[in-house]
């Protein structure tokens, strides 16, 4: 049996499932959260051991911070709000149907399965987030998770079979052949994190069954930094979402754009917070490697390419290490300043821990750069000029927006995530998320049959012109 018609057989039956049980009453649906909570607090030590396999070495305490306890915020607060989000929302009546009775609302209802395709810089974290959203709407999963985090992804499918019903949740590994086939399956809706190269190819494939798609991809999160900034603070909380990860993130800082009198001073801010947060990085466990050589050799080769036109690169490397050789794929966090626009590290979300400074004299020339290329999943600015952060917030767009941090906005577990553009489409988290992965039913209850007699003004036979009747209907 082909991977296509093994992954096709158990949504025929997802779908066959939820037309004889319906969709799941809200106790249902907290169970499922609940067992998700379980799962994750049992087995947290064997995720982050799983993830430092993986990666070569990740940070525990922040595999622990976001691929762990991270996650909890957004489930807790699906638990104690599904009941209220689920509630049938009252609509107005068109005069005078309201008042002779007639009754509108919306209903949001299950969409039956959605496929989810999880990447591999957060295994853990962006594939159980999103689920949260997708069972509060009181949907089943088939899952496919990144091949580039095996351990990671074999113990996701391990635990998850073991906790759910094949019908509630069903997780399918394998390389981008088990991928291309799911894309092509008839899902109701399909979720995508990941690249905006590859988000062409699944949403096309996606197309030919007219599949709905949600698609968080990343791009170019842009920095501003105002002059009014606290350089010192703002280069800490720039350099800890830099170096989280080691920068592998939808969300990183991609790029920083800062008035040219204070760049030097930003630059040895900068400096600075990497010192402290990582006195040696080499064989400092709390400093992650990049995942693989494939994705290694893509970040020296944007160094490279910024060299040789001109850029000027500075390694942070507080203890001098030799990183010529070692045991796994670390890349020193790496100011890289005089950037052009033809360079590749300019044009290409960078996706580790190589951060541009570009340098402006008036804020619009920040707001042009940033407008000159895909609107970003994320926009920081940093200073206490009200009036300037209006202006550049106004002039820009961005999927979500923190001020005066990094990152942050993603934390807050009321907001809802997501792109706009290239950056992505669709919503998850919080009421939005239910939304996104829900279908608001639109219900309509017209008036008792006992006044059917007032519909004959607007009926044929026509007697005479009935503009003057709709004209009263419109009032």
């Amino acid at each position: 049996m082909s991977n296509f018609e093994e992954m096709n057989n158990v949504l025929n039956k997802q779908k066959e499932y939820f037309i004889k049980n319906g969709p799941p009453p809200i106790e249902l649906r907290i169970d499922r959260l609940e067992r998700l909570k379980t799962l994750i607090m049992d087995n947290r030590y064997d995720f982050v051991e799983a993830l430092n396999s993986d990666f070569g070495n990740r940070s525990k305490n922040a595999s622990m911070l976001s691929d762990v306890y991270g996650i909890m915020p957004a489930i807790n607060l699906a638990i104690k709000n599904v009941k209220k989000w689920n509630k049938v929302e009252k609509k107005s009546s068109n005069f005078p149907f309201g008042l002779l009775g007639a009754k509108s609302y919306v209903k949001y209802e299950p969409l039956g399965t959605v496929g989810m395709i999880s990447p591999w810089n957060f295994p853990v974290n962006l594939a159980f987030v999103p689920l949260v959203s997708i069972f509060a709407a009181g949907n089943q999963v088939m899952h496919k998770p990144s091949e580039h985090t095996p351990i990671t992804s074999s113990l996701l499918k391990d635990l998850c079979d073991a906790a759910y019903d094949e019908n509630e949740f069903a997780t399918f590994l394998g390389g981008p052949d088990v991928g291309e086939s799911f894309t092509k399956l008839n899902f109701d809706h399909l979720l995508y994190t990941g690249g905006g190269s590859v988000a062409k190819h699944v949403m096309n494939a996606a197309s030919k069954n007219l599949v709905p798609c949600t698609l968080e991809l990343g791009g170019k999160s842009p920095v501003v930094i105002g002059k009014s900034a606290d350089l010192k603070t703002s280069a800490k909380r720039i350099m800890f979402g830099k170096t989280l990860n080691a920068g592998q993130i939808c969300l990183a800082p991609d790029y920083v754009v800062i008035h040219k009198d204070q760049k030097d001073d930003f630059i040895k801010e900068t400096k600075d917070a990497v010192t402290e947060y990582f006195p040696n990085l080499k064989d400092n466990d709390d400093y992650t490697s990049i995942i693989n050589e494939s994705h290694y050799d893509r970040l020296n080769d944007l160094l490279d390419d910024a060299i040789e036109k001109g850029a000027t690169v500075d390694e942070i490397n507080p203890s001098n290490e030799d990183f010529s050789q070692q045991e796994f794929y670390k890349i020193p966090p790496t100011i890289i300043t005089n950037t052009t626009d033809d360079m590749k590290i300019m044009q290409e979300e960078i996706f580790g821990p190589l951060l541009p400074v570009v340098e402006y004299e008036e804020i619009d020339e920040a707001t042009n750069l940033i407008n000159s290329k895909d609107r970003p999943l994320g926009l920081y600015y940093f200073g206490s000029d009200k009036s300037e952060e209006d202006n550049v917030l106004n002039k820009t767009s961005s999927g979500g927006v923190t001020v005066n941090n990094v990152i942050s906005h993603l934390q807050q577990n009321d907001l809802s995530f997501g792109g706009v553009g290239p950056s992505g489409m669709g919503r998850y988290k919080s009421f939005e998320g239910f939304k996104n992965f829900s279908n608001p039913r639109a219900y309509y209850k017209d008036v008792s049959f006992k006044l059917d007699k007032f519909f004959d003004a607007v009926r044929p036979p026509y007697k005479g012109n009935i503009e003057k009747v709709l004209k009263q209907l419109m009032k």
